[in-house]
């Protein structure tokens, strides 16, 4: 039986459509409805959340691909090295479909493609426009902590996105032009906020109605691609060439190219937290070489590297899966479900005794198990993106300090540690006590009046100002993304009543109800997921987590290289071992033994760290 095939044994309109499946989804939505999964207790709870994944996957995957298309990207032809080796720009993932998932292919949609609002400048810049909802909803007076969590949170989820998407860069054309109100100190009139860039594989012979896509520039596969680049070319540059390894700079600053233009500090997004853990990550690969090259010393630099790649990467979804989310919705339910969805229910232990003791994804996790796109070739989604603007996690005020004693080294802003700034501050301070520093300092909650202040302003490489609040509401309406109530429906969620249903502050309630003139259904579904009152343990929305229960599964479950190539025929024995003996803790502790006092009896570092020179508190 071939890949292909095999990926396509339980997908389609009929997954999972047997009558007790049908009564687990039916009842799953109707106890959410009623009571709330996250009321139950942890067992129920787990079968509500397995019910909701399931009628997500039926209900709620849609291919793009589908609508008329011209230019695609074209795959290298197949080879050998396919099989057992992610390529560069994510293409032969899945064998029988080598476009799938490879960058400049386009995203999918959670929503059917008939919901999709067109992108009109009447509807993009309804009143309230995003500037004045940026001023009037989200603008930060004072940190609004998320206590539970440190500030690796923030510099973690950026590095993910990295990885995962992006739509390119803008075109400097027919930028969005937003009208200002009188009292808007902006120092240009209107604000211009610069357009997604067009898909350039949309078919313009499509009928008119057809819903506007976007491409992902971008692999969507879960594969590393922030360290590792998405082409060929990208990828040599990043390699030494000698025994598998990446350049590294000096004192943790990424590697001065030599041609300027390729300088990651002029990059928009830039900042210390990204640019701390790609070097955390890069040194990661190369102690991987290290460890394969003494396990295995007759493989070459290809070989290596190769390996070295497959095994970073897993290890970066393992800690994603198991370590940071649970640490971000700290629910009960959530951090079972989370350690399931990589061990199963069975557990850790009885994968460290005995790997697989089932087929069954919900027994024995994801990994090692079978290959399912359920009925959709697999991408990265719009709504997925959407939901992953959590901008409010960055501070604006940041206290560097020595992991030695906690002592004050400087005081700085975000502006400091955005762009070129962030490599100022790295030649003066070291990366351990930059680790030690943002594991000590709480992000912001995710949630409204709490966005960073500095990126309501933020001077982009360019030289362009811009206001990351504004256009976060702007790329939602821009890209189709349905409001907050509309949104919900199409989840199966209960929209919003009233205002009062929305939110249980009543001040915000009074001033989303005046900002909006009164009318609910129009609330923006950022502005919906910042107001709701949040499940125990969450740093974000539920209705956001509707998103996560489908699409955190999805990356693994599609992925050939965590499903049936997660073997040690293809890892190595060793590489495999390394993802099964390693945490956030023991990466921070390889490269950084330092922190060995602040993180002792930590086992989740995206937690808050021990304040150095208290031992014992």
């Amino acid at each position: 039986m071939t890949l292909q095939r095999r990926a396509g044994r339980r997908t389609g309109p009929g997954y999972r459509t047997s009558p007790a499946w049908r009564l687990l989804t039916t009842a799953a939505g109707a106890v959410d409805r009623r009571v709330g999964w996250d009321r139950l207790p942890v067992v129920p709870g787990l079968l509500v959340l397995l019910g909701l994944r399931v009628r997500l996957r039926q209900k709620n995957l849609h291919d793009t691909g589908r609508l008329p298309s011209v230019g695609l990207p074209d795959p290298a032809p197949p080879s050998a090295r396919h099989r057992v080796d992610r390529t560069a720009d994510g293409s032969h993932n899945d064998p029988g479909e080598p476009r799938m998932g490879m960058a400049g292919t386009r995203f999918g949609r959670n929503i059917p493609l008939d919901r999709i609002a067109p992108a009109a400048p009447e509807d993009v810049l309804s009143r309230p426009n995003p500037r004045e909802i940026s001023r009037a909803l989200l603008t930060r007076d004072s940190l609004i902590p998320a206590e539970s969590v440190n500030s690796l949170v923030a510099a973690w989820l950026q590095f993910m996105v990295r990885d995962w998407f992006s739509h390119g860069t803008s075109p400097v054309e027919r930028p969005w032009e937003v009208p200002l109100m009188d009292d808007d100190p902006w120092p240009e009139r209107p604000m211009r906020i610069m357009r997604t860039p067009d898909d350039p594989t949309r078919d313009p012979r499509a009928p008119a109605g057809t819903p506007d896509t976007r491409v992902n520039v971008s692999s969507h596969w879960w594969d590393a691609s922030q360290i590792y680049g998405t082409g060929e070319q990208e990828q040599r540059l990043l390699r030494t060439g000698e025994l598998g390894k990446l350049h590294v700079g000096d004192g943790g600053r990424p590697p001065v190219p030599a041609d300027p233009s390729r300088d990651p500090s002029r990059v928009p997004g830039f900042w210390l937290g990204l640019a701390m853990m790609q070097d955390l990550f890069a040194r990661e690969h190369n102690a991987i070489c290290d460890h394969l090259h003494a396990a295995y010393p007759s493989w070459d630099d290809e070989e290596l590297f190769q390996r070295a790649r497959l095994v970073n990467a897993a290890l970066l979804a393992k800690i994603h899966t198991v370590e940071w989310t649970p640490a971000v919705i700290s629910h009960p339910t959530t951090v079972t479900a989370l350690r399931a969805n990589w061990w199963g229910v069975a557990g850790e232990r009885a994968h460290r005794l005995f790997g697989r003791v089932s087929g069954s994804e919900v027994v024995s996790g994801i990994p090692g198990g079978e290959t399912d796109h359920y009925g959709i070739p697999y991408s990265l989604t719009e709504e997925f993106a959407a939901v992953y603007r959590m901008h409010p996690l960055v501070r604006d005020d940041w206290h560097l300090r020595s992991a030695t004693d906690d002592a004050s080294l400087r005081r700085c802003t975000f502006r400091d540690i955005a762009g070129p700034g962030a490599l100022e501050v790295m030649g003066a301070t070291s990366m351990t006590d930059l680790l030690y520093s943002f594991g000590t300092l709480h992000p912001g909650l995710v949630t409204l009046h709490n966005f960073p202040k500095f990126l309501q302003e933020f001077e982009r490489p360019d030289g362009h100002l811009q206001d990351l609040a504004a256009t976060d509401i702007l790329r939602n309406r821009e890209l189709g993304v349905p409001r907050y109530n509309e949104f919900r429906r199409l989840l199966r969620l209960e929209p919003a009543a009233t205002f009062e249903d929305l939110t249980d502050d009543p001040a915000w309630a009074a001033e989303i109800e005046r900002l909006y003139d009164g009318d609910i259904e129009k609330v923006d579904l950022m502005i919906g997921m910042f107001a709701e009152k949040l499940p125990r343990g969450f740093a974000f929305s539920d209705t956001a987590f509707r998103i996560f229960i489908l699409m955190a599964s999805r990356r693994l479950n599609s992925d050939r290289f965590f499903t049936e190539y997660y073997t040690p025929e293809v890892y190595s024995r060793a590489g495999m071992a390394w993802i099964d003996d390693n945490t956030m803790v023991t990466v921070l502790l390889r490269h950084h033994p330092e922190l060995r006092t602040v993180l002792a009896g930590l086992t989740n570092a995206f937690v808050p760290w021990r304040t150095a020179g208290r031992a014992g508190v």
